[in-house]
This record gives C-alpha cells, sequence and structure tokens, in this order.
C-alpha cells in the first residue's frame, strides 16, 4: 500500500480515559455508558468515535462515486452511523452498523447505486466487511 495520509491518536485508559491525537485536534475525555455497566458521565466513548469517522468517510465516498459517474449530489448530503456494541450467542462482543445517507435531489434509483457503489468503495465498509452487520439505509426527500 502507498501511503497518502498517516494519523496518530493515542488512548489512555481505557474506555473511561481519554482520547487524542499527536496534532492536538482530537482532545477528548471518555466516559463508559450506562449500558455498558459506566456511570454515563459527559466523556464521548469508542462507538460514538467510530460512528463519526465511519459517517464521515462514507459521505466522501458517496462523494467520490457520484463525481466518478458524473452525478451532481452537492454537499448537503449526510450519512448518520447507528453503531450498536453488543454479545453474540458465544458470550463476544459485536459490532452492528446502520448507516442511514441522506442524498437530496437523487432518485430512488440514483441514490441507491451511489450508496451501494460507496459501500464498496468506503474504506472503514472495506475494513469491516465481513466482520460486522452493515445496514445501509437510503433517506429520500419528503
Amino acid at each position: 500500500m502507498k501511503t497518502l495520509y498517516e494519523a496518530s491518536s493515542t488512548a489512555v485508559g481505557g474506555r473511561k480515559g481519554h482520547v487524542s491525537t499527536d496534532d492536538g485536534k482530537i482532545d477528548l475525555e471518555l466516559s463508559t455508558p450506562k449500558g455498558l455497566g459506566g456511570e454515563g458521565g459527559n466523556g464521548t466513548n469508542p462507538e460514538q468515535l467510530f460512528g463519526c469517522a465511519y459517517a464521515a468517510c462514507f459521505g466522501g465516498a458517496i462523494q467520490l462515486v457520484a463525481k466518478n459517474n458524473k452525478i451532481e449530489v452537492g454537499d448537503e448530503i449526510s450519512v448518520t452511523a447507528n453503531i450498536e456494541l453488543g454479545k453474540t450467542k458465544e458470550g463476544n462482543l459485536q459490532l452492528r452498523a446502520v448507516l442511514d445517507c441522506f442524498i437530496p435531489g437523487v432518485d430512488v434509483e440514483t441514490g441507491e447505486k451511489l450508496v451501494n457503489e460507496a459501500h464498496e468503495v468506503c474504506p472503514y465498509s472495506r475494513a469491516t466487511r465481513d466482520n460486522i452487520t452493515v445496514t445501509l439505509n437510503l433517506l429520500l426527500d419528503e
């Protein structure tokens, strides 16, 4: 792989700790959600951070695929990633993701094409493929 960009992030203290990047752009406290036996707290958690990263990357993948197909989508597209952490039958922790994709101004066929093609090229989708369940939803203008 030819490296195009490299990011360095550090987590100290696990789920109740602190995360930061070497350039200082992220500097956040973590707290464990009540659903995972924690106190809740004001900090973020790995699932929220992963969801933000996946949603942003997937939105960029939709824009890339649209550009490659000469389809105008603008900057108003949005992706909401709903990340769930649960247990498998075997008792292992497992993630599940639902990506709600809103692409204003496209018809259903075009929107589905863009979302499905984005899922093939998005680095996060590729990294999680066959490892977690990812559900793709296309949200339409009303």
